[in-house]
């Protein structure tokens, strides 16, 4: 049985024990210079002490007990003492000859330890170790010289060879490339495995182990994990894993990042913590182990061990913990291809999205770019490479092939440089050439998974192999051009022909992925007056289709701007041919193409006759399509997108009508300069704002008003009134250094969002529409505490403040709010929104703690209003007079109608319970702890839209809210405006979406519901605590809980998701450039994602992972209409209205470390995106709502809570049916 099989066998069974830290042994024996030098090295030139590696030398008795050490400890592992036994990294010791017969002995030594140890039952294997060296190939040692390298890909596979050698020789069973920190170092490395592979003859197992280097969750090289893992996959390991830098607290999420990618075994050895001030590593055995078992219990492990501060004792505990717990399944995953920069770019044929190429670094298409080279002016280069990035490009094309150009040295230099511009070499690299001798000098340049463009069977068969098996060793995909010995394809037949039989040669003989396959079928010049090309277009099309349909997961590519060849000169039509030649190629299934990112027209904007000219030629409609194409190019003249014209009568206006134009359109191209010349016609700048920006704003805020603009309008005309006011503020400021401050407004307020709540969205619109009607916003943001709002308005001198909140705690906060205001003796006018406020809340629980006026705000347009009577001396007494007046009445009627609420006895509620059958109870068919990462693209079918619209105060149901007579045309322009964000989202990749799912047995327990740790059910793990309905229920209904929907011997589920991963520089950038409408849309749709991110995964809960439901079919409608079986209620919500909840269901299953989502003391979630809850699987499982309780039932929750009386009040506040005392 060979040494893969054994492996695989017991992998199966149960999760591998790798051995601990060396170095922290050979440390423990605090071993002397003379130690390390040992008789045969005493009179060497340099100082040895800290060789370790060299000790299998002088000292291997040492070496020999630790492997011995691990062993006893239970490890089937036992890893060479070989991390630095390279000649690259025994340099520093003068001692590069030694190399391979270090790593002779260092085999050697592990491999007598494991046979002594080694049985039927638990065999022992020898790995043996590569590590990262001390050079590092993508990084420049030097930062004034970012394209130096003090190491060579070529060099590191010399090296690694000698290393390998003495390893295979001295009797190792597996090859672990251990600790990368650089993933072109490790290319290299296992280039090297695979080159002595086929020298000898044999095959080992692979082990791959990167390094994360620090909380950026990136190597140091700069990748991240899934970029890492795309780059090395090439080499099929046995194993792929973490180690070293990071201990398991910070290690976690990139772990469960990779499991969740991974389609091998994973191993994870991490760190017994961070060090402390001493060097030395605090992280127990026990401690570590812990973590080791909840990691193996969320079904992260196949192999698991540990790096530095690990010891014997770590290794013997961690085994007995992960003892008996299934391993990892390694799963295989859709056939993608994964490509990679410093980022992953994985794409997948009929799922992704069309993958820009761009082409501008290409000297053959390029001339601005091969100027730059020729003059060595590789800044302005990089910033041709930059903008193809920043314009959309997913992949850049890089081609130096030029006869007076030493082509390969200039792509080395390039490619080197790229390396240290992480905006540029986070996309991956297409490295271009007709010369293979510069394509191979560009591998050795790039750790990420890059394509080689191209390679064809123009040369020959043979030739044709031998590149394909380099580039696949390299680790890269290919572009395979329709060119055979015969020549290139110029017609549909023989692209067909060409591209199966080179499809037949590289999956079945060279064993290369298909999903690494890029076929080019060769775009012509169409129109070129010459009618044997007329079919030159159509037989590109009618190609691409037949592959897509008859060559499994490859991708298909082009030169797109060859199509186009014709009309050089003309940038309009030309970009006018890209377009429509893009459009019907995709359609037929072109993948990918290389494209100007920043150059492309828009389809449905070409001009009508122009687009039918150019589709005729397409199509080869008729003889004269060419022809006929040329004529009405001569009408369609032009620069291209960059210069697109557009209607500028307005900019013909008196320059404050002018102004007045941009403010309602929304229009900002045109801001500065316009503020500009108002300024200068205005004695000073203030004037600018007072006027015309004013009377402008005006204009929004009486349209608003009217209800003849709406709030996303609203939002725009404030984006451009701060780019005006941002473009003063310099000569504002400048001016009252000088004179001092006299510009006047319609009052200050300030507002933020309570303690504890992370939600804004409506604060910030508030804001928007306030400052649109010249009051002065302090905004403090979310999550403030009390004392800092009320500081903060005595130090400003504020009119008003106004409070918001979404979650019902808030509701808490903002009455103590009221009651400090009340303390301090203070007389500032307090508004309250909020989605969970209320009128009735504030005029009952907030307005009596605070004798001067609080009023509630329902929605944003009415908060103008509002202010304006607080801070007019015109309005403001008689206002306060009214609103106290009311508030007492509306808090007088409040208590009376509760007196007319008829609360039963809880012991009545609890004996009139729903009763129902658990005869048909099932057991999750995963159970555990599952987490996901979820793309994006498969969430936008379920967005509930209705919600969405809600969010901008534009009150309709969805679809049918876009043609209401009042508000459908708005509602149209803000749909386009989402729709275009959501594009973006998705394809630049702002969000993530993570989720985490648990289920656990269960059983009911009266009011509560027990979960246990296992089937057992012997072992409490937490209580969840429901609450009943106890008002008197009409027709003999039942008081219902969700107590009432869990069994004897049940089972339920719980959930938390987020969306909202990565938004937050996004909305930075949105504010820092005062666009409150683009940072107001972000969050808006962020959460529509997660309220999906919950309906996609309730889905798969019911259909796969629960599988109550295994055959259900439902449409998104009717997923809105929760017409599923089973619910998903969250805490804070009607059926379970306490937000404490949510801490029993962080404990289940930590959010916060898995998947990133935090609560805050007041159990707001953040990112805000998110949504959590309980699943139940009852078939008779519903909604309800708890409504008012009595005093009865608040006292025994109270009690199930371990709270008092007045805790448990403060919490459900909002929920009770009766006055509590104060």
């Amino acid at each position: 049985m060979s040494i893969e099989h054994q492996l695989q066998v017991i992998a199966q069974k149960r999760i591998l024990i790798l051995d601990g830290a060396m170095g922290t042994m050979i440390q423990q024996r605090k071993l002397e210079e003379t130690d390390f030098r040992g008789e045969r090295f005493k009179d060497w030139h340099k100082d040895l002490k800290g060789n370790n590696d060299l000790l299998v030398l002088t000292q291997p008795e040492v070496i020999l007990d630790i492997h011995e050490q691990y062993l006893n400890a239970g490890a089937d592992l036992i890893e060479t003492n070989t991390f630095n036994a390279t000649k690259m990294s025994m340099a520093d010791y003068g001692m590069e000859a030694l190399a391979y017969e270090i790593n002779l002995e260092a085999a050697k030594l592990a491999r007598i330890a494991c046979d002594k140890y080694a049985s039927d039952d638990k065999p022992r294997f020898v790995v043996g170790v590569i590590g990262p060296t001390s050079k590092t190939a993508s990084i420049s040692p030097d930062v004034n010289d970012p394209g130096f390298r003090n190491t060579s890909f070529d060099a590191l596979v010399e090296g690694y060879l000698e290393a390998l050698a003495g390893l295979i020789d001295g009797g190792s069973d597996i090859i672990m490339v251990e600790t990368i920190f650089d993933t072109l170092n490790a290319k290299a490395a296992l280039f090297a495995v695979e080159t002595i592979f086929e020298e000898r003859n044999i095959r080992l197992p692979i082990m791959i182990s990167g390094t994360i280097t620090d909380a950026s969750g990136r190597t140091l090289s700069g990748q991240t994990t899934e970029a890492f893992y795309n780059s090395l996959l090439h080499v099929r390991p046995f194993s792929i894993g973490l180690n070293c830098a990071l201990g398991p607290d910070l290690l976690r999420n990139y772990v469960a990042e990779l499991s969740r990618i991974s389609e091998f075994y994973l191993s994870a050895h991490a760190n017994a913590g961070l060090p402390n001030a001493f060097g030395e590593y605090d992280l127990g055995a026990d401690e570590m182990a812990k973590e080791m078992q909840e990691w193996a219990n969320s079904g992260f492990l196949n192999i698991v061990g540990g790096c530095c501060g690990t010891t014997p004792a770590h290794i013997a505990k961690i085994a007995e913990l992960v003892a008996g717990i299934a391993p990892r399944v390694p799963e295989a995953k859709p056939k993608s291809l994964r490509l990679s920069g410093l980022e992953a770019v994985n794409l997948t044929v009929g799922e992704s999205l069309f993958a820009n190429v761009g082409e501008r670094t290409n000297i053959t298409g390029s001339l601005r770019f091969k100027r730059l080279i020729k003059e060595k002016n590789y800044s302005e280069a990089l910033e041709v490479a930059r903008d193809q990035v920043e314009n959309g490009a997913q992949i850049i094309d890089i081609n130096m092939d030029e006869g007076m150009l030493d082509s390969k040295v200039e792509m080395v230099t390039f490619l080197n440089l790229i390396a240290s511009e992480p905006d540029i070499s986070k996309v991956p690299i297409m490295i271009d050439s007709s010369k293979w001798e510069i394509l191979e000098a560009g591998l050795k340049c790039i750790q990420g998974k890059g394509i080689v463009n191209s390679i064809s069977m123009k040369e020959g068969v043979p030739e044709f192999i031998a590149h394909a098996k380099l580039a696949k060793k390299y680790g890269a995909a290919v572009v395979v051009m329709a060119f055979d010995e015969e020549g290139q394809a110029d017609n549909y037949e023989r692209r067909k022909e060409i591209c199966q039989r080179a499809y037949d040669i590289l999956v079945n003989e060279v064993n290369f992925p298909p999903e690494d396959i890029i076929f080019d079928p060769n775009v012509f010049a169409v129109a070129t007056g010459i009618p044997e090309h007329n079919r030159y277009g159509l037989d590109f099309l009618d190609a691409t289709e037949w592959i897509r349909k008859n060559l499994p997961y490859v991708h298909i590519s082009g030169g797109i701007s060859n199509v186009s060849f014709s009309f050089r000169g003309n940038n309009l039509v030309r970009e006018a041919i890209h377009a429509v030649f893009l459009y019907h190629a995709i359609q037929r299934g072109l993948s990918m193409g290389i494209v100007n990112a920043g150059q492309l027209a828009i389809y449905q904007d070409i001009p009508e006759e122009l687009r039918n000219g150019i589709e005729d030629v397409m199509f080869n409609r008729d003889p004269d399509a060419g022809e006929r194409l040329l004529e009405i190019a001569q009408k369609h003249q032009g620069a291209g997108v960059e210069r697109k014209e557009e209607n500028l009568e307005w900019r013909e206006l008196p320059i404050g009508e002018r102004l007045t134009y941009a403010l309602v359109n929304g229009i900002d191209s045109y801001i500065e300069d316009d503020t500009e010349l108002a300024r200068q016609s205005f004695a000073r700048p203030i004037e600018v704002i007072e006027g015309p920006l004013m009377t402008g704003m005006n204009v929004v805020g009486d349209l608003f008003g009217e209800g003849k603009m709406f709030l996303p309008q609203v939002v725009k005309s404030a984006r451009v009134m701060k780019r005006a006011v941002a473009y003063l503020v310099p000569f504002i400021e400048e001016e009252k250094a000088k004179f001092g401050d006299t510009s006047t407004s319609n009052g200050k307020i300030l507002i933020a969002t309570v303690k504890g709540d992370v939600h804004d969205i409506g604060k910030n619109i508030v804001g928007v529409v306030l400052q649109c009607n010249n009051f002065e916003v302090i905004d403090m943001g979310v999550m403030v505490p009390t004392p800092n709002i009320i500081e903060k308005a005595i130090e400003e001198n504020v009119d008003v403040i106004g409070l918001s909140g979404l979650i019902t705690p808030s509701l808490e906060e903002m009455v103590g709010f009221a009651k400090e205001m009340q303390r301090r003796n203070l007389n500032i006018p307090i508004m309250i929104g909020g989605a969970t406020t209320s009128l009735a809340h504030t005029a009952v629980r907030i307005a009596p703690q605070y004798e001067h006026t609080v009023v509630h705000v329902r929605d944003a347009s009415r908060s103008v209003g509002v202010a304006q009577s607080l801070i007019s001396p015109e309005l403001r007494d008689q206002f306060k007079q009214d609103i106290k007046e009311d508030y007492d009445r509306r808090r007088v009627a409040y208590l009376e109608r509760q007196r007319d609420i008829k609360l039963i006895p809880f012991n009545q509620a609890t004996d009139n319970k729903l009763q129902l059958e658990f005869n048909q109870i099932v057991k999750p068919a995963k159970m555990g702890i599952h987490e996901f990462e979820i793309p994006l693209a498969d969430l936008v079918d379920t967005i509930d839209w209705t919600p969405f619209f809600a969010s901008w105060q534009l009150r309709g149901k969805f679809p049918g809210i876009l043609d209401d007579e009042i508000i459908g045309e708005e509602s149209r322009k803000v749909y386009a405006d989402a729709k275009k964000m959501l594009a973006q989202i998705l394809e630049e990749k702002w969000l993530t979406a993570k989720a985490v799912i648990g289920f656990f047995p269960a059983k009911n327990a009266g009011e509560s519901t027990i979960l246990f740790t296992d089937d057992s059910r012997k072992e409490e793990l937490v209580r969840l605590h429901h609450l009943r309905q106890q008002t008197e229920r009409p027709n003999e209904m039942p008081n219902r809980s969700l107590a009432d929907f869990i069994g004897e011997e049940d089972y339920i589920g719980a959930f938390a998701c987020t969306a909202g991963i990565g938004i937050e520089p996004y909305i930075g950038q949105f504010e820092a450039d005062n666009d409150d409408y683009s940072a107001i849309m972000l969050k808006a749709l962020a959460d529509r994602f997660a309220e999906s991110t919950a309906e996609y995964l309730h889905k798969l809960v019911r259909r796969e992972y629960w599988g109550y439901a295994s055959s259900e079919d439902l449409d998104n409608e009717a997923l809105i209409r929760e017409e599923y079986k089973g619910i998903r209620p969250a805490p804070g919500y009607p059926a379970c209205p306490e937000h404490t909840e949510k801490a029993t269901l962080w404990e289940l299953l930590n959010p916060d470390r898995r998947i990133g989502l935090e609560i805050t003391d007041n159990f707001a979630m953040y990112p805000q995106a998110a949504v959590s809850g309980w699943y139940f699987a009852h078939p008779e499982a519903n909604y309800f709502g708890v409504g008012k309780i009595g005093r009865d039932q608040v006292k025994d929750y109270a009690k199930r809570k371990g709270w008092s009386l007045q805790e448990a009040e403060k919490w459900l506040a909002p929920n009770l049916g009766y006055e509590p005392e104060e």
